[in-house]
């Protein structure tokens, strides 16, 4: 084998390595037997409960109607729909349960750009904290509840437990899988081995006023939670989690649905990772910030769909004489372990394990996405959310 492409293949090896470790580092770590800390409840907070709606017809109404089933006192908590491009027959129907409708219109949407409309609108109005759902989103009627126990002592954020509420195709089921892998790792693993939870786009709660002060920076196109984890993290400010604070989440059903919301999301890291990550870790090294240090490692990993695919295929190599191929085919068996630890258990059932036999789609979608980036982060990417009939009867 030429020298310089072995040199190659061991930089993979090495870049894969790191991946592999991180994951099951953070995978062991979500075992640790440790629960949230419920403060005894002193007062009720008022939340302010956001939820930007672009287009969305179809589900809008009945998440809202979801919103007013908390155990939790109404007079405490009030709903706002952002409206973006939603039908007048819509914001008419809205108009008719207790939210406020801020009404906004953009020649580029964005749910930034949406959020700081929202909180203009909503300016003079007195909120202790804001909880931000996606317009599919189904909150626990235990969810604030339980944010407002976390939230006595003015703690500034906790990022929910998001879980699918659909798993109806297998693209939905591997949706499910790896966002709860995600919970694992990046939440859970870290919030039980004392680091900042990562943060998703919906399912948080933050104090009022930390929330619209980063906002008011913030005019991402896609990915604005990775922007406003370094924010945070860079101002000293933990990041919690609670896993029994359920939002349901619906996970995408179709391949090309899958394909373009991991596009938005792989250009918004990699557009992250050149602004953040390198001066990040830096700064977390020689200041000695380990959340800073980790956020910004997290930035420069690569998809868990890439990393196992490519360690497949090269490991799959040793068995028509790739000797190199057995290092990635134990990086592989570590990579397996990871994820197998990191799922949780009600999806160790053959209907549910048998949608891995569409990894191999999965892969390649992903690896496609690489040359389908230019402009991504430039442009909104919306996920179009399906009928669920149920909801209607």
């Amino acid at each position: 084998m030429p020298i310089l492409i072995e040199i190659l293949l061991w930089i993979l090896f090495g870049v894969l390595a790191l991946n592999v470790s991180y994951f099951l580092f953070f995978s062991m770590g979500s075992l640790i037997p440790r629960k949230p800390k419920y403060a005894k409840v002193e007062k009720y907070n008022n939340f302010l409960v956001m939820i930007p709606a672009y287009k969305g017809d179809e589900v809008i109404i009945h998440t809202v109607e979801e919103s007013f089933k908390q155990n939790y006192p109404q007079e405490h908590y009030r709903i706002c729909v952002i409206a973006d491009q939603l039908q007048p027959e819509t914001i008419k129907e809205l108009n008719t349960h207790p939210v406020s409708v801020v009404e906004v219109k953009f020649e580029k949407s964005t749910k930034s750009k949406s959020l700081n409309a929202a909180l203009d609108a909503m300016e003079g109005s007195v909120f202790d904290y804001v909880v931000l759902l996606d317009i599919d989103n189904i909150m626990d009627p235990e969810f604030l509840p339980k944010m407002n126990a976390l939230l006595q002592h003015n703690e500034v954020v906790v990022q929910g437990h998001r879980m699918a509420k659909n798993l109806d195709t297998p693209f939905a089921i591997l949706d499910a899988i790896s966002e709860e892998i995600n919970n694992s790792i990046f939440r859970k693993g870290h919030y039980k081995l004392g680091l900042s939870s990562a943060l998703i786009g919906s399912g948080k709660a933050m104090r009022y006023d930390i929330f619209r002060d980063i906002m008011r920076k913030i005019d991402a196109v896609g990915g604005f939670d990775k922007e406003m984890e370094i924010y945070l993290i860079s101002s000293g400010i933990r990041i919690g989690y609670d896993h029994t604070a359920i939002v349901l989440d619906e996970k995408v059903q179709l391949p090309e649905v899958f394909q373009n919301q991991r596009r938005r999301w792989l250009s918004a890291q990699l557009a992250y990772m050149k602004k953040f990550a390198f001066k990040g870790i830096i700064k977390g090294i020689f200041t000695f910030k380990p959340d800073l240090l980790d956020k910004s490692i997290q930035l420069t990993l690569l998809p868990r769909a890439i990393t196992i695919g490519t360690l497949g295929i090269f490991g799959a190599l040793y068995f028509v004489g790739f000797e190199m191929g057995k290092y990635f085919l134990m990086l592989l068996a570590l990579n397996i372990l990871a994820m197998w630890i990191a799922l949780p258990r009600r999806f160790y059932h053959p209907k549910y394990l048998k949608a891995i036999l569409y990894f191999p789609s999965v892969f390649m979608l992903m690896f496609m996405n690489f040359f389908k980036l230019k402009g991504a982060n430039k442009t909104f990417i919306h996920t179009p959310h399906q009928v669920n009939q149920e909801k209607k009867k």
